[in-house]
């Protein structure tokens, strides 16, 4: 019976099989990665990740869990970090995104990736292009006042603390066990910016 009134309720020539799924949509989209725009024709179902990687080959960005749960895709996206495996590229157009590739060069790297090579951060390297970009963010994000779980006192600015620093960067995994000389990086920047 009920099968029979959700069939009557259905719009002529909604029989199944109408929908082609397997013709990917395209869709003209405008990014700015590390400084430059990049104009991309994408299948509207590209995560940003895959963009940059395939489109863009900037493959500093890993896939590791492809489920937004390693961080190892993480880029900074109008200075926000985000897991870029589980977003779509076409939802930022006009946006500043900055991959590792564009922080620094081997010739002249970023405060925290030099400070990833003096202590050590890197181990073998897989996640270390997410936790770079996350480490950069999460500074940011203390440095503007944003709170986390951990923050004691939700009236004062939150400090560059063990506590802060690694509840900040818990969704970036590392499977080595660096996350003593990540923090220790961290650490040195933060201090070297105050």
């Amino acid at each position: 019976m009920v099968g029979a009134t959700a069939a009557a309720g259905a719009p002529e020539g909604a029989g199944a099989g109408t929908v082609r799924t397997d013709e990917p949509v395209l869709a003209k989209v405008t990014l700015t990665v590390n400084g430059q725009r990049r104009d991309l024709e994408l299948d509207t179902r590209t995560s940003l990740l895959d963009a940059a990687r395939e489109h863009l080959h900037l493959t500093g960005s890993k896939k590791g869990c492809d489920h937004g749960q390693c961080g190892a895709c993480t880029m900074i996206v109008d200075g926000r970090r985000i897991n870029a495996c589980l977003t779509l590229a076409v939802m930022y157009q006009g946006a500043e995104i900055t991959t590792i590739e564009g922080l620094g060069q081997p010739d002249h790297l970023h405060p925290m990736q030099a400070a990833f090579v003096k202590h050590d951060g890197y181990q073998c390297g897989y996640c270390t292009p997410g936790q770079i970009c996350s480490g950069v963010a999460v500074l940011e994000e203390i440095k503007a006042g944003i709170p986390s779980h951990v923050t004691a006192d939700l009236e004062a600015a939150p400090q560059v603390t063990e506590a802060e620093i690694r509840e900040r960067m818990s969704g970036n995994i590392c499977r080595c066990g660096a996350y003593s000389n990540i923090v220790e990086a961290m650490t040195e920047v933060a201090g070297a910016r105050a």
